[in-house]
């Protein structure tokens, strides 16, 4: 298991629940969260993370926000800044702090697979979150470093509003515990596999969704 860890998001919901896994099994663990003063879409804020055998890059927010033509940009770029650039910047100083062998997993959400109207900019930065994780494995595996994306379904943390609470439980589903996304986390850390989109829906084990590809030329 690792020695040593980052965990953004660490204060709080699904980071809080991995930094209290790791330490339960004995790593040192940094948890970096806005609420303690680290900004991770501030990229110069990186520059003093140091290497670790695992990189949860799991900061995020919503926008809250499902009506395009009132979206400020104030919302519009605190969500990309916590949602894409910080994992962004993780990843880069990973890349150049990290030993052959570690790990990153980034979280992103089944809104990056499919669509959530509830937020399209939420949407938006998952999205970009796994797309990013494919394109960058091929190249930190050279490296000796696997990356991953995470997908949960709706997770029980603090980014899930009332109202979505309300939502969610109105489709007959469950929220996902905080404590189960963690283990999927591990999981998907020391699969030894990279590059993968993994899927956490509750009471299913973790997966990795199968991309079909797009149509080549005729």
């Amino acid at each position: 298991m690792f020695r040593s860890a980052v965990v953004t998001g660490g204060a709080s919901g699904i980071g809080a629940a991995t930094v209290a896994l790791l330490e339960r099994q004995g790593c040192e663990v940094q948890a970096l969260d806005v609420a303690t003063g680290f900004d991770v879409g501030d990229s110069a804020a990186w520059d003093g993370v140091g290497a670790v055998d695992f990189a949860f890059l799991n900061a995020g927010i919503a926008t809250g926000n499902n009506d395009i033509d009132v979206l400020s940009d104030a919302e519009y770029r605190r969500a990309v800044g916590a949602n894409v650039d910080g994992v962004v910047f993780g990843t880069r100083r990973m890349a150049q702090v990290m030993e052959p062998g570690s790990a990153i997993v980034a979280t992103a959400s089944l809104a990056g697979l499919t669509a959530m109207p509830l937020d399209p900019i939420y949407t938006l930065t998952k999205h970009a979150v796994v797309g990013f994780v494919r394109a960058v494995a091929p190249q930190l595996a050279e490296r000796g470093i696997t990356i991953n994306a995470l997908c949960p379904s709706f997770a029980d943390t603090p980014i899930v509003s009332d109202d979505l609470r309300a939502w969610v439980e109105g489709q007959g589903w469950k929220l996902i515990p905080a404590a189960t996304v963690a283990e999927a986390a591990l999981a998907a850390a020391t699969s030894g596999e990279t590059g993968q989109a993994w899927v956490v829906q509750i009471g299913r084990e973790p997966l990795t969704y199968e991309f079909r590809g797009v149509p080549g030329p005729r």
